[in-house]
């Protein structure tokens, strides 16, 4: 099932205040050591989170690049979503087995304001057809991040835009995520969110 969608931003604090501005609020996360990055969260429905992730000015700059192109950004962009999955090996081996490698595993943790330890294992496709395809992720036994969210918006629609819709909508099924995006055809690989909110929608 969709977990949370990703915006990328050069920077968290001033999309932060649009958003704010636009009433979608948003709660400090917390940082990705090592990574350079820290994030700030927003509660999009039962479940389900969008997160807004740049530079971490607290860190010293990383070995490598940032993920998620923030290196290269120059404003937000909606750039991938994950989908949440119960235990992320029998996932792996699932897709594979249908045609399509999701990457390898890999352990992530952040420590929430309050000191919380937030752990999970993620994999991202090497194939993402353009960024339009999920990454898995499992949180194991830790307690999701929505938990703890209040959730001013609600995912309306999230759309996804490939020159070759089928073979998309075929990935997306071998991953358990069939139906969790609404797959079109275009030129141009990109993701498109309609959030509701209170003030109106809000288009990412």
């Amino acid at each position: 099932m969709l977990d949370h969608l990703v915006l990328a931003t050069p920077d968290v604090d001033d999309t932060a205040a649009d958003l704010a501005g636009r009433h979608l609020h948003t709660l400090e996360g917390g940082p990705h050591i090592g990574v350079g990055t820290r994030n700030r969260l927003a509660g999009i429905g039962p479940g389900r989170y969008l997160e807004v992730v740049g530079p971490d000015p607290a860190q010293d700059e990383p070995g490598a690049p940032r993920p998620f192109r923030i290196d290269t950004l120059t404003a937000p962009a909606l750039v991938t979503w994950a989908v949440r999955v119960d235990d992320l090996d029998a996932a792996l081996d699932a897709a594979r087995a249908a045609g399509h490698d999701p990457g390898p595993a890999r352990d992530m943790s952040r420590r929430r304001p309050d000191g919380t330890l937030l752990a999970w294992r993620l994999a991202f496709p090497p194939d993402d057809a353009g960024g339009v395809l999920p990454f898995l992720i499992d949180w194991g036994i830790t307690r999701h991040p929505s938990s703890d969210l209040p959730v001013p918006a609600s995912l309306r629609t999230l759309r996804l835009t490939h020159p070759e819709p089928e073979r998309v909508t075929a990935l997306l099924d071998a991953v358990g995520a069939g139906g969790e995006a609404e797959v079109v055809a275009g030129k141009t690989p990109s993701l498109q969110a309609v959030l509701d909110l209170p003030g109106g929608p809000l288009v990412l």
